[in-house]
């Protein structure tokens, strides 16, 4: 019997030909099963606030110090070195390095789309004649596999990265002909995946296997870029699994890369979060195109075990240290957590495709809870330190914030996640406007109507919950405005030009507001940001007994910095007692801080006694946003405290 993966491709539509400026984050427009469709990055721009402020960071500040590092740190001289075979220069770096450069070129492509800047438009046209002068005539293109290494070429797929490298050439050069429709890198990816169809696939063709999943996903964005139905074709045999026996994969290794088998078997997420997450992205970008029952069924399973059992309260994903792997349901750590960075913004892609197919809030709320706090974290206020694993709970001694990893996925993956930002913000479909996350914006796009449509959103979220939307269509037309209502917000007021709306607002749902807009129609929200305490699952053992805190979509966490007294590791919330919210401008680029008047335990020399701990003494504790832990250098920190 014939894979679920390989079936159904001959029947899918011709997809239209749309302008590359404006094909949305991801080009969704012919795409049979989507039923909402990501605007173009261009079109969001942020106005002073909450994400202006972590954007502009990331252009000014991460994207050209990063690009420094990677010139010292050898990335660059890795393909001038191939250019330049007389070149005595060694290659550094890891085997995966080629990708740094990649997600980096990809930051910086999408900050042109926000930014124009044409010193950096020509930094990144001499990179990339950097990259392809490296490239040989077949279109194979690696730093790693060359010279002394060309023999070991496709014989350490389990490990080699050569696919999830190309995965993101092609996703830099999607991006950049988006941004600016220069050919030149996406060309070069093209080449290079066109030698892989050639050669590659069922037999007695070459067998081939993502390591490290993230081409599948690249290579249904390119079929939707190019219209090539053959790239598709190779995405739906990547997930196939019907190279388990040719490649002879193990058990072991099916599990931890998240590849080897049928995609369709799977049942829960297990092995490496990043592989497996990115496995599961790219199936959902499969599913949107081809709607098979068998990878939806899994899809919405996978979709259901990570967020019942398997996700932090930050939105951030992986257990375990050993392999940067899950761990078994409701096995979910504080301070061993490892959570990386990358695993938390690749849950995040998985859940912004299921929103796409699906329209449903659940899943925008969990891209809000990751985006707000376990991806955010992963960058420093000043943009220039960065986290690999982001705790839920640390010590002084931990050094979590890092200007530079060997291993440096995590810092060009934050800046291309916050660069294309705006594009998360808002949707189309056939019947209207979708607007999923509130800041302070403007958007400039099309009804798929082909209405002109202007959308000014201001607000003081996430530290206040007045939310005031303007609409400005060309003309009056009939469409329905889709506002999601986040699953904090318990008791929501929505008024239409001053007036109460008539359908009633429901947490975790969208409301859907139908009528004729006119130019000038304004909507006002009222979220609630009431302080809340978030409890866990009592599987979750870690957590029995304690709780977390909560302000609009902010996690909230005990740093010594804010807690002289004692340790924050020995505090508690004492139930009785308020939490009060205060905002100050002048800390962490202005943040509501938490006060609350509660308990700290007796101190004990025993780590063992016949009497239960204590709380009496009382005890002032605040609380800063955990995104911004460690912010002011490493101090002891947690996020789960005990309730009493």
């Amino acid at each position: 019997m014939r894979p679920v993966f390989a079936l159904l491709l001959l029947s899918m539509p011709v997809l239209a030909q749309v302008p590359a400026r404006d094909q949305g984050l991801l080009h969704l427009t012919a795409t049979p099963n989507a039923r909402l469709h990501p605007v173009p990055v261009r079109t969001v721009a942020f106005q002073a606030g909450f994400w202006k402020s972590r954007q502009d960071t990331t252009v000014r500040a991460s994207i050209p110090t990063l690009l420094a590092l990677l010139e010292e740190k050898g990335t660059l001289d890795n393909f001038r070195r191939l250019a330049n075979p007389d070149a005595s220069v060694p290659r550094r770096g890891p085997l995966y390095t080629d990708s740094d450069l990649y997600k980096w070129l990809e930051a910086a492509a999408w900050s042109l789309a926000i930014q124009p800047d044409p010193k950096l438009e020509a930094t990144i046209d001499r990179t990339i004649d950097t990259i392809l002068a490296a490239q040989e005539p077949s279109g194979y293109l690696n730093t790693w596999f060359t010279g002394e290494r060309r023999s070991l070429r496709w014989t350490q797929q389990t490990s080699g990265h050569e696919l999830y490298c190309l995965g993101h050439m092609t996703q830099a050069a999607i991006a950049y002909y988006r941004v600016t429709g220069k050919r030149k890198l996406l060309d070069g990816s093209i080449k290079f995946i066109d030698y892989l169809v050639r050669d590659f696939g069922p037999a007695p063709k070459q067998p081939l296997l993502t390591g490290h999943p993230e081409l599948e996903l690249a290579l249904a964005e390119l079929y939707r870029t190019t219209g090539n139905r053959q790239y598709l074709d190779l995405a739906a045999y990547l997930l196939s699994g019907v190279e388990r026996e040719r490649r002879k994969i193990s058990n072991r290794d099916h599990v931890y890369l998240f590849a080897g088998r049928p995609f369709t078997d799977r049942t829960q997420f297990e092995g490496h979060a990043v592989r497996a997450l990115s496995a599961a992205t790219g199936a959902a970008d499969y599913d949107l195109e081809t709607g098979e029952p068998a990878s939806r069924r899994t899809l919405d399973t996978l979709a259901a075990d990570l967020s019942t059992s398997k996700m932090f309260v930050t939105g951030g994903v992986g257990s375990r240290a050993s392999g940067e792997a899950f761990g078994d349901p409701f096995e979910l750590p504080n301070r061993q957590a490892y959570t990386e960075s990358c695993a938390a913004i690749a849950g995040m892609l998985f859940h912004h495709r299921m929103l796409a197919a699906t329209g449903d809030a659940r899943y925008a709320d969990l891209i809000e809870r990751a985006l707000y706090n376990g991806i955010n974290s992963g960058m420093s206020s000043n943009g220039t330190l960065y986290c690999y694993r982001n705790p839920l709970s640390a010590t002084a001694s931990d050094r979590i914030r890092n200007p530079w990893y060997d291993t440096c996925c995590c810092p060009p993956n934050l800046q291309r996640t916050f660069a294309a930002l705006g594009a998360y913000f808002y949707s189309t479909s056939k019947d209207g406007l979708w607007v999923h996350l509130y800041d302070n914006s403007t958007l400039d796009w099309h009804l798929e109507s082909g209405t002109p449509l202007k959308a000014q959103l201001k607000t003081g979220q996430p530290w206040r919950g007045d939310v005031e939307l303007t609409l400005h269509p060309a003309r009056a037309e009939e469409f329905t405005l889709y506002l999601r209502i986040p699953s904090w917000s318990l008791k929501t007021t929505v008024l239409v030009n001053g007036q109460a709306a008539t359908a009633q607002p429901q947490p975790n749902t969208y409301l859907t507001l139908k009528r004729t807009w006119k130019p000038g129609d304004k909507i006002t929200l009222t979220l609630d940001v009431e302080t809340r305490l978030v409890y866990a699952n009592p599987r979750v053992s870690e957590d029995y007994g304690k709780a977390a805190v909560q302000r609009g979509p902010i996690l909230y966490a005990a740093e010594q910095t804010d807690n002289p007294g004692p340790e924050v590791f020995d505090l508690a919330i004492d139930h009785r007692n308020p939490i009060s919210a205060e905002f100050r401008p002048a800390l962490l680029g202005g943040i509501t801080v938490l006060n609350h008047k509660g308990l700290a335990f007796d101190s004990t020399p025993s780590l063992y006694t016949f009497q239960p701990p204590s709380a009496a003494q009382p005890a002032a504790i605040t609380l800063v946003p955990y995104y911004a832990f460690h912010g002011r250098g490493p101090a002891n920190f947690t996020v789960w405290l005990p309730i009493r």
